[in-house]
């Protein structure tokens, strides 16, 4: 029976966190709009701070990316230093993941401000 409940609560976490942070996303930008409109009802002038490029969204990405991926490595492989266990060496390695993905990140941005400066 726990094994049970285990599988239905990792479902629910796997499909309900994602749909939860994109709510949170849409309800903070809905109540920043409506802000906005109220101050320019008012009559209010607002700054309008710029957001950020797609280069810039990109290297932000990629620097978290790789460096929580290198933390994440790093730390499975001082656990696996001091066990001395060869299974946790594979834990690491799931690391390169997010490390490939930061990488292409960086590639991205590059490539876009490469084309931008070309235009």
């Amino acid at each position: 029976m726990s094994g049970d409940l285990t599988g239905l609560v990792a479902v629910i976490m796997v499909f309900g966190i994602p749909v939860a942070g994109r709510y949170t996303y849409y309800r903070v930008r809905k109540l920043r709009t409506e802000e906005r409109l109220a101050a320019i009802a008012r009559g209010a002038s607002i700054s309008m701070e710029p957001e950020l490029s797609h280069a810039a969204q990109s290297r932000r990405a990629g620097v978290l990316l790789v460096t929580g991926a290198l933390g994440y490595i790093t730390t499975f492989g001082l656990i696996a230093r001091i066990e001395n266990d060869a299974d946790i060496w594979c834990a690491a390695a799931f690391g390169i993941i997010p490390l490939a993905v930061g990488i292409g990140y960086f590639l991205d941005s590059t490539l876009v401000r490469h084309d931008l400066h070309a235009s």
